[in-house]
């Protein structure tokens, strides 16, 4: 029984000393709270100027004081930094500020967690400047006035064969809108320090070496100039490689790799005046042993350009290596230098003779009637092709229409043709009772041509 009080009054002890140890830490903290019922918290900061335990009604001695000595520390590109200075630009404690806000989100009660954790406060409208001021010291300050770098993209360069990518220039050129607004934000929200770069203020390149787009550029460069295109012209051949690619291959803002068009069309327009015979001057040599020269005509090789410059961005756009003849608008019988090749038929003006050749074997010859030429119906002179050939034709003119069995035209309304009406062929009979322009032939000489030669086949007309 004895034992059994003394542990009742221990307890009640232990008891009554918790009782007075919550008390005295309620009766502190409510001490504490009306204390804070009229000052700032433990680690408060407004504006980057610490109040901590500072009574509100001191607020504008402690910012006046503060702007009194305010300076801004700019630190730019290549480890240059300069000053703003408060007392340059008219700083001062504005009495209409919003400070009282944060009053209101410091309740005295809440004051606890202020021990632990730093309380930090933006408030907008606690300092006023003069505006023109500011304007003239911006104006002043040497990242606004030296020579401006440009910022550039990453760029491309071609080397031993192949695209490498060259870094991108930062360059110092700021952008003066949001420098300026970067600016007023940092004197109003009191900071003291404002690194350009973190800020974004510098105008930066958009592309640079560590971009995606950069990777997919460069890739795509090397893939066209990895293109081989060997053009044949019979023996002869053109190779078209990335050394000459290469100068045809731009960049643009947005790394957009793009082909000159124009440089390759003037590339296919190259291989044309180099390769084209239309129209060429040709040594010749006739059935009689001659050699002479025939110039003009329509007979010959032509590049089709437009085409060919379709076909071969295509190639370079897939990076092909290929060997292959240009698409052509018209051929010849052959590549060589001698384009006619051994398969022609000759046209001898002023013998009025014809030779017909295939494969280097004379297959027939005989007199003809070509164009008068006293009624300016001469025929053409120079290297022309068979255009097709057609069985029963009606030929039709100013003035007449005649009927052929075979009918050859080379050269618009222009051919070999036989011609029932005559009596007698060769000689100088073209020259009073010539043709409109065509070559009048014996029916069995215009048979045999017509039954041994093929579309395209050179018809070389010519005068000793």
């Amino acid at each position: 029984m004895k034992n059994f009080k003394i542990k009742s009054f221990l307890k009640k002890q232990v008891i009554e000393k918790i009782i007075i140890i919550v008390g005295s830490i309620l009766l502190i903290y409510l001490l504490i709270s009306l204390y804070f019922l009229n000052h700032f918290f433990f680690r408060t900061v407004i504006n980057g100027v610490d109040v901590s335990l500072k009574s509100y009604d001191d607020i504008e001695n402690i910012f006046g004081g503060y702007v009194k000595d305010y300076e801004l520390v700019i630190f730019e590109r290549n480890n240059e930094t300069e000053k703003i200075k408060g007392i340059d630009i008219g700083l001062k404690f504005s009495e209409k500020n919003s400070v009282s806000k944060v009053y209101s989100m410091q309740r005295s009660f809440g004051w606890f967690p202020s021990l632990f954790k730093e309380q930090k406060y933006e408030v907008n409208d606690l300092f006023v400047y003069n505006t023109e001021d500011l304007r003239s010291r911006l104006m002043d300050l040497n990242c606004l006035n030296k020579k401006v770098t440009e910022p550039e993209n990453v760029s491309f360069k071609y080397i031993n064969g192949a695209y490498v990518m060259a870094k991108e220039v930062y360059g110092n050129k700021i952008n003066k809108m949001k420098f300026i607004k970067t600016i007023k934000t940092a004197i109003l929200n009191g900071e003291t320090k404002l690194d350009l770069n973190e800020k974004q203020c510098y105008v930066n390149p958009k592309y640079t070496i560590n971009s995606h787009k950069a990777v997919e550029t460069k890739n795509l460069l090397n893939k066209y100039v990895k293109s081989k295109i060997t053009y044949l012209f019979g023996s002869e051949k053109e190779i078209l490689a990335g050394s000459t690619i290469n100068r045809w291959l731009t960049v643009d803002d947005e790394l957009e790799a793009i082909i000159d068009e124009e440089s390759v069309l003037q590339y296919v327009r190259a291989l044309g005046k180099k390769y084209d015979t239309i129209g060429v001057t040709r040594e010749f040599k006739t059935a009689t042993g001659k050699v002479i020269e025939v110039k003009g005509g329509i007979y010959g090789w032509k590049i089709n350009v437009d085409k060919e410059t379709e076909a071969l961005l295509g190639h370079i756009k897939q990076g092909e290596i290929i060997e292959k003849e240009p698409i052509y608008a018209q051929k010849a019988f052959s590549r060589e230098k001698n384009d006619i090749g051994n398969t022609y038929v000759e046209i001898n003006i002023t013998r009025q003779h014809v030779w017909f050749y295939k494969d280097g074997k004379m297959i027939i010859q005989g007199p003809v009637v070509t164009g008068n030429p006293s009624r300016g119906n001469a025929t053409k002179l120079g290297t022309f092709m068979l255009n097709y050939k057609i069985k029963d034709a009606t030929l039709r003119g100013p003035g007449y229409e005649s009927k052929v069995t075979y009918w050859m035209p080379f050269y618009g309304n222009i051919g070999l043709h036989d011609a029932s009406w005559r009596y007698s062929f060769g000689g100088t009979i073209y020259k009073r009772r010539g043709s409109h322009g065509c070559v009048n032939a014996p029916k069995y000489l215009a048979k045999i041509i017509f039954e041994y030669i093929e579309e395209g086949t050179p018809i070389i007309c010519y005068e000793e």
